[in-house]
């Protein structure tokens, strides 16, 4: 009797046993866990501070600096371009990416720096009229006024037309992120092969999946960025991937 309870005890333990090596070699092999980066994902690039110095510097060059370039960037609301980036896994750790710039976010991100400069702008050509000694009015509306009379446009319009380029060219961000092609997702490197698009044949990156968040933290052995003190860039998972 001791015998066969013994030995019930022995095979449920050794059943339990294979069923946890089981479950392990499961989600080792089987369940990608973090290194799953499938879904549709989505990052905020900054141009505040890029937009800010391009138009310091043309202030400076027109000698219409009374502020500080600190001071132009705290005028200016937080100017950003949406970058996409999805990926779907065909194999264990691997599968297709592609990354696109928003387009329409780039055409609203550079009305806004406009609009932003533009305030600046008539505040101080206001300044100069009254440094200058000018008897009427220098308020907001009334300086749009005097700067559309002098230019035949708004401030707005003058600066687009021909102030600075506020922004990149959306084509140099479009060839600094979009592009298409396979990766591989390791340990901590998330390496991306470009078949289309993308100023290099690869990128490798660290990477971190938490949850609804990816962080790229950084570039080994490609082209200079445009903007190399952007990473680590952050990006959110717009969906919940698919399984």
């Amino acid at each position: 009797m001791g015998k066969a309870i013994k030995s019930i005890i022995f095979t449920l333990l050794f059943l339990s046993l294979s069923a946890a090596i089981a479950f392990l070699a499961y989600l080792y092999f089987y369940r990608p866990g973090d290194r799953d980066l499938s879904g549709e994902w989505a990052t905020e690039l900054s141009m505040t501070q890029y937009a800010a110095a391009q138009a310091y510097g043309w202030l400076q060059d027109i000698e219409a600096v009374s502020i500080s370039q600190e001071d132009v960037e705290d005028c200016m609301p937080e100017l950003t371009v949406q970058v996409n980036l999805a990926f779907e896994q065909t194999g264990r750790f691997e599968g297709t990416f592609s990354c696109n710039v928003v387009p329409e976010s780039y055409e609203a991100c550079n009305q806004a720096a406009y609009e932003a400069f533009a305030a600046v702008f008539e505040e101080l050509v206001a300044e100069r009229l009254r440094m200058a000694g000018y008897g009427g009015g220098t308020d907001a509306e009334e300086t749009e006024a005097l700067i559309s009379e002098a230019f035949g446009m708004s401030a707005v319009s003058y600066l687009t037309t021909c102030g600075p380029a506020l922004l990149p060219d959306l084509e140099e961000l479009q060839a600094e992120y979009d592009g298409s092609g396979i990766y591989e997702a390791g340990e901590e490197v998330l390496l991306r092969q470009f078949e289309a698009g993308g100023t290099a044949a690869t990128k490798e990156e660290s990477y971190v999946r938490k949850d609804s968040m990816l962080i790229l933290s950084g570039e080994a052995g490609a082209a200079v960025s445009l903007f190399p003190e952007r990473y680590p860039i952050v990006y959110q998972l717009k969906q919940t991937e698919s399984r």
